[in-house]
């Protein structure tokens, strides 16, 4: 009887976490919540990462998507899902911001990140044949012409919207904001000459700073992108910023440790297949990982920094 016991133990360990009630996780399908619709970077990166982490886990990772108020309601499922680590919650930037932005009180601590998988940079971008070189350029402008700059973003409240109200607040500058429901249309109107310049993702302009009719003077990430590698940050042209998009996933807070570990683990794995590398390529996103410790580091810091800039820059 007791070496029976002792082998069913030993079985148990084997097959990897062990739960309170003695089963092995996981042992049934994971789900990762999506905050945002299908078929954007957001519910690609955790479809392919999914994939990968199913490998790993030897279980089904399914997606599911939960859409409204910037990510708030995707994120109110997953905080008040079971700790049991069979509910992941793609954690994007938006994760750090929704509190300030008013949608709902959620905040980083509550959650655990397991790890960050890849970053969008801010690019601050105008029309190749518009009489800005550089960024120091179109501030000047801005400086001597308060309110005439119109700058494109992607919707009042959004990342990119909070990237040219950063630069704005940084150089002392006024410019007119001017949210379009998307990035595209707002790249739309900057070619259309409806604006003189738009802050979306370096990936989103890179089709048409490649066909020649688009110029981006900056991207605002901690390195030179990639994509763009000729393009200096904002840092190098001595102005202090940093703003980006990116994507991790997360669980609840208390969530135990062990299934903790093993989930981050998992998403490592699907981060170091070649499936979520060639997407990277394929979608001009940063590829690059951060683990769960780092992640959580991060994503406080960025909490703090849009707790005190959003509500100075009145975005609601």
């Amino acid at each position: 009887m007791k070496k029976s016991i002792l082998a069913s133990l030993i079985l148990l360990f084997a097959c990897g976490t062990v739960t309170a009630q003695g089963k092995p996780f996981p042992n049934k399908p994971v789900t990762i919540v999506v905050p945002y619709a299908p078929g954007g970077a957001s519910d690609i990166t955790s479809r392919m990462i999914g994939k990968g982490m199913e490998d790993k886990l030897g279980v089904p990772v399914v997606v599911v998507n939960k859409t409204g108020a910037s990510g708030g309601v995707g994120l109110e499922y997953g905080r008040s899902s079971a700790k049991d680590g069979y509910t992941l919650v793609y954690m994007p930037v938006e994760s750090t911001m929704v509190k300030a932005l008013g949608y709902t009180d959620i905040q980083p601590s509550d959650f655990i990140y397991l790890g960050r998988v890849m970053t969008l940079p801010a690019a601050i971008t105008v029309k190749a044949d518009s009489p800005w070189k550089s960024i120091e350029e179109l501030v000047a402008y801005a400086a001597k012409n308060p309110g005439k700059l119109s700058v494109g973003n992607s919707g009042t409240g959004s990342i990119w919207h909070v990237a040219a109200a950063s630069l704005a607040e940084k150089t002392g500058i006024k410019v007119n904001n001017v949210p379009f429901d998307g990035a595209a249309p707002a790249i739309a109107g900057l070619l259309g000459g409806h604006i003189n310049a738009v802050a979306v993702s370096a990936s989103e302009v890179l089709p048409n700073v490649r066909a020649g009719t688009l110029r981006v003077l900056a991207v605002m990430s901690a390195e030179r992108s990639p994509m763009l590698p000729d393009v200096p940050t904002l840092k190098e042209q001595k102005i202090d910023v940093e703003v980006a998009g990116w994507g991790g996933f997360g669980v609840p807070a208390g969530t135990p440790a062990d299934i903790v570990a093993t989930l981050e683990a998992a998403v490592k794995a699907g981060f170091e297949t070649k499936g979520f590398k060639d997407l990277c390529a394929e979608r001009s996103m940063v590829y690059g990982y951060m683990d769960s410790k780092a992640t959580n580091a991060f994503a406080n810091s960025q909490f703090a920094y849009f707790s005190k800039l959003i509500p100075s820059l009145g975005i609601k």
